[in-house]
């Protein structure tokens, strides 16, 4: 069953929208016999770099010896990518077979959203495959989320609170962690970043004596080499090392040396990720939202001091755009302002508008429009959306 095929099947579910809320996806996989019940989670929120952490949870268990399944959104080229068992996508075949059989299951009158369709596809994939644990990182907010149907996770992280998906989750950041810290369960261990701001922090722990969850705030420290690059991570492998050696306090073996081979070999493309394309290195980075781009900012700064860089940016209208093209340009930058091929994003045009009083701005509304314009010895980024870092390896083959 090819890719395009599955691509198909799930864009037919893509008018229902998001719907936040669990009584859909409760009542789909009790038609399908509650196939989330057969497999040990952990559950990881956060508005960045939840996605980074659940890899190197999952990259540690692995090397622990454990059978590891893996939950991560959105794709960045096919939607086989979200779900790996032991750091391989899942196979086309085995996803249009568990995307079948919830087909059949919907419940008559029931009009599932596409990410619900696809999260109770994963829960049997997981069942069936057999997995000693998997590692779900949240779609959106936490508490409403399809992700949430675990009543007994085994542990839970939360990696940040930043201003994010406010249209459905807040337009305050108390707000936007009362939503993430709903993933918290009783007795269940829960960890989260002592970077979260204090207004957030509060909130969380709130939630957490409510539930009962016991709670610990993590530091941004890892004593271990890591593989992701960018000071960011720290703070992310610091909440997986966190999420792993709670379960090794409750007796699950974690052989000496699994935390830091797992963190040394741990893959997660599109994010700092360097490819070359057309005989030039470009940088590939996912960030998204206003809290990423001062964390790829940051990172540029420390690699490339005093030298001028060409940013290429595409972002999608559910974001702040103005604020994340106006935090991106030093002077010297040029930005590349383009479109999201197949995204309801911002034009290249809307974007230019927004771009800082002295900043050179480039023409061309695509970024292989853009590339063919820069030199290939100058620093190169393309960011703003995972779905353009998508369409960019996409058309790389990859």
């Amino acid at each position: 069953m090819p890719s395009e095929a599955i691509a198909e099947f799930l864009a037919t579910f893509a008018r229902f929208g998001i719907h936040l809320g669990l009584d859909t996806s409760r009542a789909l996989l009790a038609q399908l016999g509650n196939p989330e019940q057969a497999t040990p989670i952990l559950h990881v929120a956060g508005t960045n770099g939840k996605g980074s952490t659940c890899a190197m949870a999952a990259a540690i268990l692995q090397a622990a010896g454990y059978r590891v399944g893996l939950y991560t959104s959105p794709h960045l080229v096919r939607w086989e990518e979200r779900v790996q068992i032991n750091g391989e996508p899942i196979a086309a075949e085995r996803l249009w077979a568990a995307l079948q059989q919830v087909h059949r299951a919907i419940p008559p009158g029931q009009q599932p959203t596409q990410f619900e369709v696809f999260t109770a596809a994963l829960w049997l994939i997981l069942a069936e495959a057999a997995v000693d644990i998997a590692v779900i990182e949240v779609g959106l907010g936490g508490r409403l989320d399809a992700t949430n149907v675990v009543a007994t996770p085994l542990a839970c992280g939360i990696t940040s609170i930043g201003r994010d998906h406010w249209q459905r989750l807040g337009d305050t950041l108390p707000a936007i962690a009362g939503e993430k810290a709903g993933i918290l369960k009783p007795a269940c261990p829960a960890f989260a970043s002592a970077l979260i701001p204090a207004t957030a922090q509060t909130v969380i722990a709130a939630q957490a004596q409510a539930v009962g969850a016991p709670l610990t705030w993590v530091p941004p420290h890892v004593p271990y080499p890591l593989a992701l690059p960018g000071e960011h991570q720290k703070n992310n492998g610091a909440i997986a090392v966190a999420l792993v050696q709670s379960l090794r306090d409750r007796g699950w073996p974690l052989p000496e040396g699994a935390i830091a081979q797992g963190l040394q070999h741990t893959r997660w493309r599109g994010r700092l990720q360097t490819i070359v394309l057309a005989g030039r290195k470009i940088l590939l980075d996912g960030a998204h939202n206003l809290d990423g781009i001062h964390q790829l900012r940051a990172y540029i700064d420390a690699q490339y001091p005093q030298t001028p860089c060409h940013w290429i940016v595409g972002i999608l209208c559910t974001k702040d755009g103005e604020a994340m093209v106006q935090a991106l340009p030093r002077p010297g930058d040029r930005l590349w302002p383009v479109t999201i091929p197949g995204h309801d994003g911002f034009t290249a045009q809307e974007l230019r508008a927004w771009v800082p009083v002295g900043t050179s701005v480039g023409q061309g509304g695509s970024w292989p429009e853009a590339l063919l314009q820069i030199s290939p010895d100058e620093p190169t980024i393309v960011c703003g959306s995972l779905y353009l870092i998508g369409d960019v390896l996409g058309q790389m083959g990859r």
